[in-house]
């Protein structure tokens, strides 16, 4: 487990080297791609070992029996989030953001509302409007820093037309942790407004010290109003596997995904099985515990560079390894403070905008890269803001 290892990622079709350029204007020669949210280090060993496997096998034929695969899930949220699930109520999608679309397609119609707490992941906005349902924008609360939920301002939005709410736990891009207590009142709010609750815990193995995940399952009063979906993409840097897991406890909403599922003629890869399947092992939660705690380290370097800069604040993480930082202390427009991180800095980041009402001030940095580039990062962004210190 070598997090400090740099591994060149150019030419080998990355999103998020090959596409810094032409997206941010970013140069290759010297560009730090901070933006898409995968990691630049290389997964647990048992993963890499599946996957010699199956080419040390040399067939890559239709994936069978899927016993195994969902026993590996069974057994990594019971030992590491205490949710006993049941293996039949799991559903296999092409990732989350598939897995989104299958929700909104499974259980709205066009013209419904779909609530979303904004700022928050922007790929369920694209999902949303692209399916011809009408995106509702719940702003969050920044309160001293970090992010509340305001359930007075959200009951008088409502206008009963709204069928769903998708929630991103933990949150994206703020890095929240939501507590017991906030996520009852999200099931209280689904209920009160007769929501369908999308839960999104792609991020849920990505805590840090002083906090700890509860899966939605595990909140009283939801179970018949509640789509789980988890991954193992984020959590052990496997997202080109494209695979993750919708997980339905309801029969009645577990029937009728199931038939947009079989209309959809939709089935997983057996990369991303073979994959999830040794990922979800005492191994793989041997190299989680490392990679959090390496990304602790990144975190701390991060936050105390931009505690350097007049104006600049880093969002305190609970979890993710994604920074959320609001440059509005600055005064400057985001043209102007994201022009300096692109053109002097030398970094590509993802725009706060793009993360919809809220986010206008801010910009998201992967901080899932050895630690010499994050320092790297730190020194540029001090220099891009000299003439504020």
């Amino acid at each position: 487990m070598n997090f400090d290892e740099e591994i060149n990622r150019f030419g080998t079709h990355s999103s998020k080297w090959d596409m810094m350029e032409p997206t941010y204007g970013v140069p290759a020669a010297d560009g730090l791609a901070m933006w898409v949210a995968d990691m630049d280090f290389r997964p647990p060993a048992c993963v890499q070992e599946a996957v010699e496997q199956m080419a040390r096998m040399g067939i890559y034929g239709y994936f069978g029996d899927e016993r195994a695969y969902r026993q590996s899930i069974v057994w990594w949220m019971a030992n590491r989030h205490g949710w006993q699930l049941d293996p039949d109520a799991i559903f296999s999608t092409h990732g989350l953001v598939n897995g989104t679309a299958m929700c909104i397609d499974s259980f709205t119609s066009p013209g419904d509302g779909v609530v979303v707490m904004t700022p928050v992941y922007h790929a369920f906005a694209r999902v949303i409007r692209a399916a011809g349902r009408r995106l509702v924008e719940c702003p969050l609360r920044l309160s001293e820093g970090r992010y509340e939920m305001d359930f007075d301002r959200w009951d008088a939005q409502m206008t009963g037309s709204e069928k769903m709410l998708i929630l991103c736990s933990p949150h994206n891009p703020g890095g929240r942790v939501w507590t017991r207590a906030e996520l009852q009142s999200v099931a209280d709010f689904a209920r009160r407004h007769d929501l369908l609750l999308v839960s999104d815990e792609i991020h849920h193995d990505l805590v840090y010290p002083g906090h700890r995940h509860t899966p939605a399952a595990l909140i009283d009063g939801i179970e018949d109003r509640l789509v789980m979906m988890s991954a193992t993409t984020k959590t052990f840097n496997i997202a080109g596997s494209h695979l993750g897991n919708v997980i339905i406890a309801d029969m009645d909403l577990r029937r009728r995904f199931a038939d947009r599922m079989a209309a959809m003629g939709s089935s997983p890869n057996s990369f991303g099985l073979f994959m999830a399947t040794a990922a979800y092992s005492p191994q793989g939660a041997q190299w989680v515990d490392a990679l959090m705690h390496y990304l602790d380290g990144n975190r701390r370097v991060f936050d105390e560079g931009i505690a350097d800069l007049p104006g600049v604040r880093s969002m305190p993480l609970e979890a993710t390894y994604l920074a959320w930082v609001d440059f509005s202390g600055t005064g400057m427009t985001a043209a102007e403070f994201t022009g300096r991180v692109e053109r002097h800095a030398r970094i590509a980041a993802s725009h706060g905008h793009t993360f919809g009402t809220g986010g206008e001030t801010f910009l998201r940095f992967n901080l899932a890269m050895p630690r010499a580039q994050v320092v790297k990062a730190a020194e540029r962004l001090r220099e891009a803001f000299a003439d504020l210190q």
